[in-house]
């Protein structure tokens, strides 16, 4: 097996040996190589090839010694055919919440949550698709 040196932040190291220990892996290697594949599977399904898509991405980060806010402006404008809509709200003291709703297929949406996740200082980036095509409208009760 190929040894590998990434750099990453001393909290986040932390965090991942308490995750190693309290949840049973032999050590942050096995931990990092399983997100890894969880992370290159992730747009891999292919139920979702070729279907139109709504996604919705949730960032947080800390506004004042980041610059995460301005990168996230320029994201929706280079995407804004994709970004369907877009809200920012403060959390705590400190944070910031950047919600984008996606519209689009599986790799406009993977490079935008590709782009987001590359942004520095982001603190937690999640996301979820679903298949607007297979929708069935609820009956009129008017």
């Amino acid at each position: 097996m190929t040894v590998v040196s990434v750099s990453m932040p001393d909290e986040l190291l932390k965090r991942i040996d308490q995750f190693a220990n309290e949840h049973g892996y032999t050590g942050r290697s096995e931990v990092v190589r399983e997100a890894s594949r969880n992370l290159l599977g992730e747009f891999e399904d292919r139920r979702l090839e070729d279907r139109k898509l709504m996604g919705v991405v949730t960032v947080m980060f800390d506004y004042e010694t980041t610059n995460v806010e301005e990168r996230m402006m320029h994201l929706r404008h280079e995407h804004e055919g994709l970004v369907a809509s877009n809200f920012h709200n403060h959390v705590g003291d400190h944070y910031c919440m950047e919600l984008f709703v996606l519209e689009g297929m599986l790799e406009e949406i993977s490079a935008f949550v590709g782009k987001i996740r590359a942004t520095q200082d982001t603190l937690t980036v999640d996301y979820s698709v679903t298949p607007v095509d297979g929708f069935t409208p609820l009956p009129d009760t008017n």
